[in-house]
């Protein structure tokens, strides 16, 4: 394995430059044909026009007297003792008259009849023009000359920007943002919502930037590093720029993807590179986003630590010790996977400082998505508070999406402004695709939606601690021939056993409407068997809720140098795996029993609410609570006396 990998890896090390430079090299040639055939036709037309005539006729100025009377003569030119003679059938001689003596004198003592030579066009011009021979010269020399230089001039410094780029691929593709940057950031604070502490650490960090004398008089020292660690979406690259910003100084921003190449030694060279240009410019920020692919965890690589990722790393972590506290240089780094980066990257000195973003609350989902609405034209009757409830566990990301899905139906549309129903519509759209208009279902496939959706609804509603029903719909979305939506009370972070069961009870609610009512099941209850499956494995497995005790089973395998996790180590005997495959099986039974008991009560509601669902296809929240409302009054009195 160990020679095949050194083998394929000096076969890619030794090939590669040979593209690069290929690549350059071809661009030289074509640049050079072009450059041939452009020159090969200016010499044509320059030969063309510079091709010498043929040889003209030598006269004598005895036989131009001759032929004078002979009356064979046109023109004659005269310039200076230089006479240019043109004859009637279009020959073109020479001659040269006497120089003691006029022109007309000399035909007079030759014999010229005066009748004769009064019919000949007599032209006289200066003996001679600067032109005469600075044309040739120029046309002939000089222009040709001048053109060949500026022709070769833009070959080779085209070929020396061709080499200059093949080796300038050492730098770091640094973007500038911010106090003398190219690019002028205009996002504040104020445009990310939510976020409170989060905003609160970095306003810290601002202030130093700002005033470093205050701090350093009480002998503080602001952290090297500061890391931003979210879930994909949650504003951590938006909160980045806010910084660049606010900061006011340069902000060197690069993802970590871009120190990376096949070439050994050009990622090390980069960070050096990079930190170079901020060590230049006294305080800046460096941002290096999506740091966790340089910075994964060392030594479990196939290459060891001869990786070039590896030595990318090594160096980023030396460059950091480099940095000292009076200098204003703060490194920020983001990642959606903390969990990988290497321990020496996180030690206090480095990353010392860690920000943690999480999914925005119902508050901080209102104040986003009215961020994002400035620019938008929205009704009068706009409820974002419902939109944002009706959003649980969206991220800024996924919100902004929503935004954009409700402008573009109300596009669509051909409405002025945006309504609520756009919102709402947009919602399901971005958790469940679109609706599928072309795929209508048949009669029996309606009836078995209807049921399945509400043996989730009523299974839901009258389970103990359960999210209110927000929408129930046998309208295919997606891969989901109906669905069921859930509105949240409150969002929470803990969750009891109790909450789990009635989790995977409203899970199974469809199974077991269908099974109630057809005494058969479909394959539309797959998915949600496997959400239920793995709920109840979780349960026994990573929470403690089984009888096996409070023991967590299983620990995760991943390859770093991959990214990615591959399986699962068992640290539990043969044993104990049959003793959790019986715990997933009681809590999925039990749940099981929680449901059909639930709809076996109320069996007649099941049936009304299918009904109402196959005639209206879709049953909204306040419909839904009317349909249900005298059953649920009975069962909380049923649960009153309980108590009592």
């Amino acid at each position: 394995m160990r020679t095949i990998f050194w083998e394929e890896f000096g076969r890619l090390k030794i090939h590669q430059p040979t593209a690069i430079f290929g690549e350059k090299m071809n661009d030289f040639a074509k640049n050079l044909i072009i450059v041939v055939v452009i020159f090969v036709v200016i010499s044509g037309v320059f030969a063309l026009f510079s091709k010498p005539a043929e040889p003209e006729k030598q006269v004598s100025l005895t036989q131009l007297a001759k032929d004078i009377n002979e009356e064979k003569i046109a023109k004659i030119k005269v310039a200076g003792n230089n006479l240019e003679v043109t004859y009637k059938e279009g020959i073109k001689a020479t001659s040269e008259k006497e120089v003691e003596s006029t022109l007309s004198q000399s035909f007079d003592n030759l014999g010229v009849d005066k009748a004769k030579l009064s019919s000949v066009e007599l032209e006289a011009t200066s003996e001679s023009s600067t032109w005469s021979w600075l044309g040739p010269l120029l046309f002939g020399t000089v222009i040709p000359l001048i053109i060949l230089i500026v022709l070769f001039m833009m070959i080779f410094r085209q070929a020396k920007g061709n080499a200059m780029q093949a080796f300038d691929f050492t730098k770091a593709k640094t973007r500038i943002l911010g106090a003398g940057g190219s690019q002028k950031m205009k996002i504040t604070f104020d445009d990310v919502a939510g976020l409170k502490e989060a905003k609160e650490e970095l306003n810290e960090i601002i202030d130093f930037l700002k005033n470093p004398e205050k701090y350093m008089k009480m002998g503080a020292k602001i952290p090297r590093g500061v890391l931003l660690m979210g879930l994909p979406g949650t504003g951590k690259t938006l909160l980045a720029k806010a910084i660049a910003n606010e900061s006011g100084v340069p902000f060197f921003s690069i993802s970590g993807s871009e120190f990376i190449e096949l070439f050994v030694g050009v990622g090390a060279s980069r960070v050096r590179s990079l930190f170079e240009q901020a060590h230049r410019a006294k305080r800046a920020i460096i941002f290096i986003d999506e740091i966790d692919s340089i910075g994964k965890v060392r030594g479990v690589g196939l290459t060891g630590g001869h990786e070039e990722r590896e030595q990318t790393l090594n160096q980023i972590l030396a460059e950091m010790d480099g940095i000292e506290g009076e200098e204003g240089i703060i490194v920020l780094g983001a990642t959606n996977r903390p969990e990988y980066l290497d321990p020496a990257l996180l030690r206090p000195g480095r990353f010392d400082r860690r920000i943690v973003l999480d999914l925005p609350d119902v508050n901080d989902r209102e104040a986003i998505l009215k961020i994002h609405c400035r620019k938008t034209p929205l009704a009068k009757d706009i409820n974002m508070r419902e939109v944002a409830e009706r959003t649980p566990g969206f991220s800024g990301a996924d919100l902004a999406n929503v935004v954009n899905e409700a402008a573009l139906l109300a596009a669509r549309r051909e409405k002025q402004q945006i309504f609520q129903e756009d919102f709402l519509e947009s919602i399901e759209k971005v958790l469940l695709g679109p609706e599928k208009k072309s795929h209508l279902l048949t009669k029996d496939e309606k009836e078995i939606a209807a049921y399945h959706e509400s043996g989730h609804a009523l299974v839901s509603s009258f389970m103990p601690k359960t999210d209110p029903i927000r929408k129930i719909s046998i309208i295919s979305r997606g891969m989901a021939a109906g669905y069921t939506l859930k509105t949240p009370m409150e969002e929470k972070r803990i969750r009891t056993k109790t909450e789990f069961l009635a989790e995977i009870a409203t899970l199974l609610g469809g199974f077991v409407a269908e099974k109630i009512k057809f005494g058969e099941t479909t394959t539309g209850a797959s998915n949600d068997l496997k959400q239920a499956s793995a709920l109840a494995r979780k349960m026994v497995k990573v929470y403690g809720m089984s009888q096996l005790g409070s023991i967590a089973f299983g620990e995760r395998e991943e390859l770093a140098f991959l990214g990615r996790e591959f399986g699962e180590e068992r640290n539990y005997s043969e044993e104990i795996a049959s003793k959790i495959d019986d715990e997933v099986a009681r809590f999925i039974n039990e749940a099981q029993e929680m449901a059909i008991k639930s709809l076996q009560q109320r069996r007649k509601l099941l049936d009304k609410v299918a009904t109402r669902l196959i005639e209206k296809e879709t049953i909204e929240k306040e419909e839904y609570e009317a349909l249900i409302g005298d059953a649920r009054a009975e069962s909380e009195k049923s649960l009153k006396k309980k108590e009592k």
